[in-house]
């Protein structure tokens, strides 16, 4: 189940990532110019409506329908989006993450069905013509039936986040969110669920609290703050440069080990969160777009004016109420591992695997060896996670440097969506909550290596070995 669950949520946020900058560009004209803005300026809030109506839904349509057949998929799932675009008032992000892969599903089926049956000199025509046929189709189904379904199933989640707003019940998502978090559907979760709402949301308040409902690093930062305090061994010593990579770079996906060594902490990650969720919604804090990465500077590039008090609450907030519920835990776990091991991290480490349904020996798909590859040469290195753009650039940017320092430097080091692994990849490396995608994504022989700790991890000079 949670193999399907990653695969659904990363297809959602698929769509959606790959346009964050987008995104990011229409919320700061937002934050800007609107009357509430920054600068209130009322020629250029014209540019506000438009991009979010017609320019990211089109925008998410087109990938959607790319991530099902490549640019023809786009295009035509490009498309097909403009129909619920003009069939509802409400902007249509999910009728794009609707439409988007549907018309890449018709246009490929459609292929698929008539290769080798067109005559010799009419393939373009064919091509052509049976793609805008078919767009018509599906721009008019759209039209009339998709988007006014689409957009009243929009509107109902709609007020019932609202709802769920203004009954003060909003914290009680924490309790899905940090686990889900932990289980790598951050990225689903922030950008397949809450995405969508809040964009909907800016358009009639101005801002969202759903964009700080997963991104708030504050929780996270507590509980490697606990490991920084009361942790023991490499747990502690490696605290510091994950409180820096989470907290400043945005990329929580640092401390999920933290808590995956630890079941307990997340309590502490789930206290804080409620914490922090109810002081942004005391304070009516929100952002005008999804911060993307979670960084603090992310979160306060994106605040509106006069917004900036109630979100440093609530990531303040968020912050000492995960430290302060998960220093018990740490401290007992970390007492414990002192007396069963001494101390050592690697113990530590290798009971973490238990958590896990395989250990890291075991993850190496070993259909085919190295050898067979490319006369046993190494030549590109992929390093996927559920989005291809957070703990992947990171782990990118380590193997680099460890590859430099012992002399290889023509290898190719590459990070990718888990769902879009490069055939051609000789080693794949890869969270471990991510090991079973992987190995479906990458080319058979493919060397798949799960990893717990992305900074400091034996996995990396068991690879370079093999280099």
């Amino acid at each position: 189940m949670r193999e399907s669950l990653q695969k659904f949520g990363g297809f959602l946020a698929g769509m959606v990532i790959p346009n964050i900058s987008a995104i990011i560009c229409w919320g700061l004209i937002t934050a800007f110019f609107i009357p509430t803005g920054w600068v209130p300026d009322e020629y250029f809030a014209k540019l506000v409506g438009p991009m979010i109506q017609y320019l990211l839904p089109m925008l998410i349509g087109f990938t959607g329908g790319r991530l099902v057949y490549g640019i023809r998929g786009g295009v035509i799932g490009a498309t097909a989006t403009m129909g619920v675009i003009v069939g509802s008032n409400i902007p249509m992000f999910m009728g794009a993450m609707v439409m988007g892969p549907f018309g890449g599903w018709v246009i490929k089926k459609f292929d698929e069905m008539i290769e080798n049956k067109i005559p010799t000199g009419f393939e373009m025509l064919v091509n052509n013509f049976s793609a805008g046929i078919l767009g018509m189709i599906l721009v008019l189904l759209a039209y009339n039936i998709i988007g006014p379904v689409v957009g009243g199933i929009a509107s109902f989640l709609g007020n019932a986040a609202k709802a769920i707003a203004e009954a003060k019940l909003l914290p009680l998502l924490a309790l899905l969110v940090e686990p889900g978090k932990v289980l790598f559907l951050n990225n689903a979760i922030n950008h397949g669920v809450f995405s969508p709402i809040g964009i909907a949301e800016v358009k009639e308040f101005g801002k969202s609290i759903f964009f700080l409902l997963e991104a708030n690093p504050g929780p996270g930062l507590g509980l490697l703050l606990a490991y920084w305090v009361f942790g023991k061994g490499m747990g502690k010593q490696s605290a510091p440069g994950a409180i820096i990579i989470h907290f400043l770079g945005g990329i929580h996906e640092i401390y999920f080990p933290y808590i995956l060594m630890n079941p307990l902490c997340i309590l502490g990650v789930i206290a804080g969160g409620m914490a922090a969720d109810l002081t942004f919604l005391l304070f009516n804090a929100g952002l005008v777009a999804t911060p993307s990465p979670g960084s603090i500077f992310a979160l306060l590039a994106m605040t509106p004016k006069g917004g900036l008090f109630g979100v440093l609450a609530g990531v303040t907030v968020g912050t000492v109420v995960s430290f302060l519920v998960s220093s018990p835990f740490v401290r007992a776990y970390s007492g414990n591992v002192d007396e069963q091991s001494g101390g050592d991290f690697a113990s530590a480490q290798q009971m973490v695997k238990t958590l896990k349904p395989a250990k890291v020996e075991e993850q190496a798909a070993n259909s085919q060896t190295l050898a067979t590859k490319e006369a046993g040469l190494v030549k590109k290195i992929v390093f996927a996670c559920e989005a291809g753009m957070g703990s992947s650039v990171m782990a990118v940017a380590v193997l680099k440097k460890k590859l430099i320092q012992a002399g290889k430097k023509d290898i190719e080091v590459v990070h990718s969506p888990v769902n879009q692994i490069p055939q051609d990849a000789d080693i794949v490396l890869t969270a471990m909550g991510l090991i079973e995608s992987a190995k479906k994504a990458a080319a058979p022989g493919t060397r798949v290596y799960g990893v717990q700790d992305f900074i400091n991890t034996p996995v990396y000079d068991e690879v370079i070995k093999q280099c």
